[in-house]
């Protein structure tokens, strides 16, 4: 049985805040990405990144084209053509243990109405489902269930032979913007908000809320990032503003200890075992984050409409006692209200604690347009897309500069120079 939770919406409002954006010099000894290959095939916004395998990946955008790449070389190995309008979302499918045929499928959405699934192998279009009364604005992967889900003013549930096994009726003018897999065979759905991460979810108003999977309730709130209270007399430098995105959570992620939020312009790192934030910068980028990701050895990437990758590394330092711990963010209070004598112990004992900075070690400069998302595989670098309609390649140059010499000494010992050399 397949269990969904909607969350609604509400109007925006908000705060903001305003710091110095941090800047790097040229000298950036810490960042590993020195050389670039830029990609070109599409001709409009590419907006979405998707890993196909340990060497492939595929992009898609408002051309209404997929192209397959090779993450290694750069090279071109496919370009998927089926949509007239832009595509609004696209997954991967794996396929199952048990199946002969282990081609990779593409699930691609459009605006044009129809969603295509694609041979990721081949190119070749296996099917493609044109009975949407609307646009897909999502789509996820069921892996245990075998199945797949779309959301639009609709959320429907289709199996591996594209049979539509059930639908709920029309849900709201706004519809779902997004879905995401939590255990138990359930999706949480959203309307009118973003959410992108199993057990919590964000908005485009201020809003953060992680939920227990077992019993659904809510176990820590924040409606406001900013808190406009008088009493913040260290904050002074928070002012009103009208613009909801300085308050958005556009993207964020987690693993077993922290959750990486991009809200507005700034990067918090929220400690789900202290439930509280332990880092961030308000001022990452000049303009929205749109996308981050953590990387290994305590790493964050970022990359945000001003057109700019940043790398960042969280550092832990010794919090000052007389240092106040930062409660302006997500303010959450965590699993059950306790009161106020209570807290205080807590209180002092948070003072006392390990807090961390996430300290800019890399600015990746190459678009001249907003950066929509990127991919990292571990071996082949950093991919990034963006409305300047190209892809750009990261690359490792130390690692680059070895493979190259390591292919001259093959080539020279293949044809026997090495050998007349010596």
């Amino acid at each position: 049985m397949l269990r969904w939770l909607i969350g609604g919406g509400r109007e925006p409002q908000g705060l903001a805040e305003k710091s110095p954006l941090q800047t790097i010099g040229e000298e950036q000894t810490q960042n590993p990405y020195t050389e670039l290959l830029v990609l070109k095939a599409h001709h409009d916004i590419v907006r979405f990144l998707v890993q196909l395998d340990d060497y492939r990946f595929a992009s898609a955008g408002d051309d209404g084209i997929v192209v397959v790449w090779n993450a290694q070389t750069g090279e071109k190995l496919l370009e998927l053509n089926g949509h007239t309008q832009k595509i609004t979302a696209i997954i991967t499918f794996p396929s199952l243990e048990s199946c002969e045929e282990k081609n990779q499928l593409i699930l691609t959405a459009s605006a044009d109405r129809t969603v295509i699934v694609w041979d990721s192998d081949t190119g070749r279009q296996v099917q493609r489902i044109s009975c949407f009364q609307s646009t897909v604005k999502c789509l996820t992967v069921l892996q245990r269930l075998d199945v797949w889900l779309s959301g639009g003013n609709d959320l429907c549930v289709w199996n591996r032979k594209l049979d539509l096994l059930c639908k709920t009726s029309h849900l709201s003018d706004t519809g779902i913007s997004a879905l995401v897999e939590i255990p138990k065979n359930c999706v949480v759905a959203a309307v009118g908000k973003e959410l992108n991460l199993s057990f919590v979810t964000g908005s485009h108003i201020g809003e953060l809320i992680i939920w227990d999977a077992l019993d659904w309730t809510m176990q820590a709130y924040e409606r406001n990032f900013w808190d406009p209270s008088p009493q913040l007399d260290t904050q002074q430098e928070i002012k009103l503003c009208q613009k909801s995105n300085d308050i958005s959570i556009h993207h964020f992620t987690c693993d077993e200890e922290n959750v990486f939020a991009a809200v507005g312009r700034g990067l918090y790192v929220y400690n789900l075992h202290m439930k509280r934030v332990i880092a961030c910068q308000k001022t990452a980028h000049d303009s929205s984050v749109l996308h981050i990701a953590k990387l290994p050895n305590r790493q964050l990437i970022s990359c945000s409409e001003d057109g700019s990758v940043r790398i960042w590394e969280l550092r832990e330092k010794q919090q000052l006692a007389a240092e106040p711990v930062p409660t302006g963010f997500f303010n959450m209070w965590g699993f059950g209200r306790v009161n106020k004598q209570a807290s205080q112990p807590v209180k002092k004992q948070q003072e006392n604690a390990t807090s961390c900075s996430l300290e800019l070690i890399g600015d990746l400069i190459g678009h001249s347009s907003s950066v929509e998302m990127f991919l990292y595989f571990e071996d082949h670098g950093l991919v990034t897309c963006s409305a300047d309609h190209l892809i750009i390649l990261w690359k490792n140059g130390e690692r680059e500069s070895g493979l190259r010499s390591l292919r001259l000494f093959q080539k020279l010992e293949e044809n026997g120079d090495l050998y007349l050399a010596v």
